[in-house]
């Protein structure tokens, strides 16, 4: 039965000619192995988008030289590019380069003009990096012999007006890019699609945020009832933790949709939640795998669960953030306490990551982004006023500067013992938790710790993830947590 296959290379793949040929290279070889049809999706070579983020902000300040050093620069790293990737053959693919860039830079200037960065005109903007390495991939693909083409994702990636992160529409999406995409495939054609960017339904440019280009990949999966989805990177699939801080951090062979979403909520930098939504729905598998190991480990997301014998299958941790505590007896019973509370935390823009409440009712904490710590207290003050002179609620006071450390496997709700190895390995080292949460999912369990205990609790849990591990002590003297008061006690 013939397979559809989407693989999506990101930035650092697509960071130079050498890395350029190497990714023709893997979907050269993808071609030859699959009986089927294969898609492309490419992000911006590694920097790109960021530079012209910067670049925007240098033409809405007026900085006419330094926008023009800027996009000279872009310019000859793209127009080398092409012709590392070219060779001796003649080819347009520098004059299509060029093309885009006279075209981008009329934005620029227009950006300047009216010295303002609009949503929608940065839009415009950010995402030409996709375009410009569409065509580069698009062309070292055709050096290798294949029958590939640059396509642009705004043709039939149909998203709202919600500039900068815009939210597609599956249902235009699926139509369109049926309406595409099919009959390229039925023709031979590999598409090169550009990942990040899309279209309202009126046809002005939208991206998708940070992560955008995986998700261009899922929802393209998605649309065109792809068999696999394959995210190529520069780290050999999901990490049991973050290497920086765990040196023994290994591969995770098997994940679940729901355990990578709670990797990914909690900090894990491969995926982002929005990513695994459109597969999730589907149950179409995704694979983390290496650009540049190809034939090393790798990470298989599937629908179900799979386990690894000892509960836990990663950590991942959010620092520099404050826990928000409301706390007093006379909360005991009073309905619409948490109501109101989080009603106000969302007026101030602060995302909750973590809520955790006292089975009494007598407590309620949640953590927050650390910048958010001035404002949300003072809203909590202003909107509990009466409470807190009744003393219904004590007060209102943040512990700064905590991390939240989650421990994530399918294992920690089927295993007897787990959650108490966990706090036998923090408090082992020494480590103070002062709050815990568990997913509704069951499959997560996160402890917020003082940031000064991150990093030990971190590697104390992740050594439950191998066998025959036992956590030590770091060498370290423990400092216990600082709760900081904000406001009046009244």
């Amino acid at each position: 039965m013939p397979r559809r296959r989407i693989m999506k290379f990101g930035g650092s793949s697509v960071g130079s000619a050498e890395s350029i040929h190497q990714v023709a290279k893997i979907v050269a070889q993808s071609r030859t192995d699959l009986e089927g049809d294969l898609l492309v999706v490419v992000s911006a070579m590694q920097g790109v988008t960021d530079s012209l983020h910067a670049a925007a902000q240098m033409a809405k300040g007026g900085q006419r030289e330094a926008l023009e050093d800027r996009l000279s620069s872009l310019r000859a790293r793209h127009k080398q590019a092409a012709a590392d990737i070219s060779g001796d053959i003649p080819s347009d693919v520098g004059t299509q380069v060029d093309d885009l860039f006279t075209n981008l830079e009329k934005n620029f200037l227009a950006l300047a003009d009216h010295r303002t960065a609009v949503p929608s005109a940065l839009d415009r903007i950010l995402c030409a990096g996709e375009q410009l390495s569409s065509i580069l991939v698009a062309e070292a693909l055709v050096r290798r012999g294949l029958q590939a083409r640059a396509v642009n994702a705004a043709d039939f990636v149909i998203t709202d007006d919600r500039f900068l992160n815009a939210t597609p529409d599956m249902t235009q999406t699926r139509q369109r890019s049926r309406r595409a995409l099919l009959p390229l495939l039925e023709s031979g054609v590999l598409p090169v699609v550009t990942g990040f960017n899309g279209a309202t339904i009126a046809g002005d440019p939208t991206t998708l945020g940070r992560g955008g280009s995986d998700l261009t990949a899922a929802l393209i999966g998605a649309c065109l009832d792809c068999d696999e989805v394959w995210i190529w990177t520069d780290v050999d699939g999901v990490m049991s933790a973050d290497p920086r801080i765990v040196p023994e951090a290994h591969n995770v062979d098997g994940l679940s949709f729901q355990e990578i979403s709670e990797l990914a909520y909690f900090g894990a930098k491969v995926l982002r939640p929005r990513t695994i939504l459109p597969l999730r729905e589907t149950g179409i598998p995704l694979w983390v795998k290496n650009t540049f190991n190809p034939e090393g480990p790798a990470t298989a997301i599937l629908p179900k669960p799979t386990t690894n014998g000892h509960g836990i299958k990663a950590v991942t941790a959010i620092p520099h953030l404050s826990m928000i505590t409301l706390q007093g007896t006379g909360m005991l019973g009073v309905p619409g306490i948490a109501g109101r509370a989080f009603a106000t935390v969302g007026q101030t823009g602060a995302n909750v990551l973590l809520i955790s409440q006292a089975s009494s009712e007598q407590t309620l904490c949640f953590s927050i982004p650390s910048q958010f710590t001035e404002r949300v207290v003072t809203a909590l003050e202003d909107e509990f006023d009466a409470e807190l002179r009744s003393r219904n609620i004590d007060r209102i006071f943040a512990h700064e500067e905590v991390t939240i450390v989650t421990a994530v496997g399918s294992g920690i709700r089927s295993t007897p013992g787990v959650a108490g190895d966990i706090f036998s390995a923090t408090g082992s080292c020494e480590i103070n938790v002062l709050a815990i949460a568990q997913g509704s999912s069951e499959c997560s369990l996160s402890l917020v710790v003082d940031s000064r205990d991150g990093t030990a609790a971190v590697r104390a849990i992740h050594s439950l993830t191998l066998p025959n591990r036992k956590a030590h002590p770091p060498n370290r003297t423990s400092r216990p947590g600082r709760a900081i008061q904000r406001g009046v006690q009244r």
